[in-house]
C-alpha cells in the first residue's frame, strides 16, 4: 500500500491507491445471507496503474477489473486482473498525427455486457473482450465497422435490444453517434456538429431522441504531452445540449447554464411531450476542485485545493423537442455521484434513482448510498461507516419484480487506510436497513469507476 507516502499524488494514496499484483481467492466469508437467485458474477472496473508508474490522473491509470462469483447463496471467488492492452507494453493511446489509437486502450472505466460477450470499456479507444473468468481476450471494433472510440457509457434499449453510443475525437468529426444491432452489426454512424474539442463521457437516449452534452470541459493543445489529462474548463467554450432523433438527422442544440456533467442518471419524455435529462451536474468550482484531486494534488497541499467546499449535485434540464429549455436547477444539495437506475427503465419514466454520497472527497463523513424517490420528493440513505468509502450502487432487479425498486444494490465499499473491503448488498426496497449480506473480500479493492452484474445463465458460462 502507498498510504504512507504523503508525497504521493492523491491517486496512489489511501482508498484510491493501486493494488500491486493479482490474485484469488475462494470460500470468500459472508455475514447475512446472499439472495440465491443472485447467481452470476459482479465485475467492476477502475484504475489502477501499473507498480512504479504515475500517469498523472486517476482517470488514466491502466485497467483492473475486481470480480466476485455469487452463487447458490454463496461467494464462491473473488478474483482481480489488469485488462492486458497494448498500452501495458508502451504503446500510447493518442498517434502522433493528434488522433486516438483504437486499440492502445487503458480498458478502465467500465464494464458492458454485449453481443454473447463481456467488454472493458474506455471512451478513448474500442471494447476490450474479457473472458468471465477475467482474462483479456481482444480488441473488439464491430468487424471492422468502428472507426472512432466508443463511449463508456453506451445505452441499451431494453426493448429491441439495441446499443446506441457515441465517440469523441481530438480532430474533426468531434463526435460520432451510433447504433448496433443486438447481435454486434453497426447500423449506423452518424456526425454530430460539436463546437470544438471536448470530453464528453456520457449522454442519453429516450423513447424517440439521443440527448448530446456539448459542455465547457475542452480539450487544451497547451497541455498534450505533459503528464496528466489534457482538458480544463472554458469559460469561452458555449454550453449546449443537442437532441437528435434516434434514427438519425440534424440536431437541434438549447443554450444551457455553464455545468459539467460527467454522468447521466436517465432520460426520458413526459406525458406533454417534453425532455427530462437528469445527471450530475458541476459548477466550476466543483469540477476544478474533483479535477485537481484526481490529477494528483498532494496530501500534503491541503483538502482538496481552493475550491474544495463545491461538489456535484442531482441536477435536472426539461427541454421541448423543438429546441426550448424550459427550465434547469438542481434537484437536491447532497454532493453525490456515480448515478445509476434500474437499466430496464433506460430512455424511460423512472421513479428511482441511485447515487453515491461523498465519493473521491477530502471529508468522508457520512459516506452513503443514496436513494432518491422521483415521486414523493424523498431520499434514503445506508451511511457505510467511518473509514468507509462505497462505489456505485449497481441495482439488480429482483425475479418477478412488481415494482421497480423491487431488487439489490451492490456495490464495493473499500476502506480508506486499512486493508479490507466488501462486497455489500442492500435491499434497495429498504436502503436505510441493514446490508442483507455482506461479502467480505480478501483485500482492499481501490476507488473505482463502474461495474456490471453478469447473470449465469447456463451450466456452460455466462451471457
Amino acid at each position: 500500500m502507498t498510504n504512507d507516502n504523503h508525497t504521493a499524488p492523491n491517486y496512489l494514496l489511501g482508498g484510491m491507491g493501486p493494488v500491486p499484483d493479482e490474485i484469488d481467492a475462494v470460500d470468500l466469508k459472508v455475514d447475512g445471507a446472499l439472495p440465491p437467485e443472485l447467481d452470476g458474477r459482479y465485475f467492476r472496473n477502475g484504475s489502477n496503474p501499473l507498480p512504479g508508474d504515475h500517469p498523472g490522473h486517476d482517470f488514466i491509470g491502466q485497467g483492473m477489473i475486481h470480480g466476485v462469483r455469487l452463487s447458490g447463496g454463496k461467494a464462491a471467488w473473488y478474483r482481480n486482473r489488469w485488462v492486458k492492452t497494448p498500452t501495458m507494453r508502451g504503446a500510447h493511446i493518442v498517434n502522433s498525427d493528434g488522433t486516438w489509437n483504437l486499440t492502445a486502450s487503458i480498458a478502465n472505466t467500465s464494464v458492458l455486457r454485449y453481443d454473447g460477450a463481456i467488454f472493458a470499456l474506455v471512451e478513448t479507444a474500442v471494447p476490450y473482450a474479457i473472458s468471465a473468468e477475467l482474462e483479456t481476450v481482444g480488441p473488439y471494433d464491430f468487424c471492422g465497422a468502428l472507426k472512432t472510440p466508443m463511449t463508456a457509457h453506451p445505452k441499451r434499449d431494453a426493448a429491441t435490444g439495441e446499443l446506441y453510443f457515441f465517440g469523441y475525437s481530438l480532430r474533426p468529426p468531434f463526435v460520432t453517434y451510433h447504433v448496433a444491432s443486438p447481435d454486434g452489426r453497426l447500423l449506423r454512424s452518424e456526425q454530430v456538429g460539436v463546437t470544438g474539442p471536448i470530453m464528453m463521457h456520457d449522454f442519453a437516449i429516450t423513447e424517440h431522441y439521443a440527448l448530446f452534452l456539448d459542455l465547457p470541459v475542452v480539450f487544451d493543445r497547451a497541455l498534450a504531452g505533459k503528464r496528466g489529462m489534457p482538458f480544463r474548463w472554458s469559460e469561452e467554450y458555449p454550453p449546449r445540449i443537442g437532441i437528435m432523433p434516434r434514427s438519425g438527422g440534424g440536431v437541434r442544440w438549447i443554450p444551457v447554464e455553464p455545468r459539467y456533467a460527467f454522468h447521466v442518471a436517465n432520460a426520458h419524455e413526459d406525458p406533454d411531450g417534453r425532455i427530462v435529462l437528469e445527471g450530475v451536474a458541476y459548477d466550476r468550482d466543483a469540477f476544478e476542485s474533483i479535477w485537481e484531486r484526481l490529477g494528483g494534488l498532494s496530501a500534503s497541499s491541503g483538502a482538496g485545493g481552493p475550491h474544495a467546499s463545491s461538489h456535484s449535485v442531482l441536477y435536472r434540464w426539461v427541454i421541448e423537442p423543438s429546441g426550448t429549455l424550459v427550465s434547469e436547477g438542481a434537484i437536491d444539495d447532497l454532493g453525490i455521484e456515480f448515478p445509476t437506475i434500474d437499466r430496464g427503465r433506460t430512455g424511460l419514466s423512472n421513479r428511482y434513482a441511485y447515487a453515491v454520497h461523498q465519493p473521491f472527497g477530502t471529508d468522508r463523513t457520512g459516506s452513503a448510498i443514496v436513494k432518491y424517490d422521483r415521486v414523493t420528493g424523498r431520499r434514503d440513505a445506508y451511511e457505510v461507516g467511518e473509514g468507509w468509502i462505497p462505489g456505485e450502487a449497481l441495482f439488480v432487479a429482483a425475479a418477478g419484480a412488481t415494482s421497480e425498486d423491487e431488487g439489490w444494490l451492490i456495490s464495493i465499499v473499500t476502506h480508506a487506510t486499512a486493508d479490507a473491503a466488501q462486497l455489500v448488498v442492500n435491499d434497495a426496497t429498504h436502503l436505510s436497513a441493514p446490508p442483507v449480506a455482506v461479502v467480505h473480500l480478501p483485500r482492499r479493492v481501490p476507488e473505482g469507476f463502474h461495474g456490471e452484474w453478469i447473470p449465469e445463465t447456463s451450466p456452460a458460462g455466462v451471457i
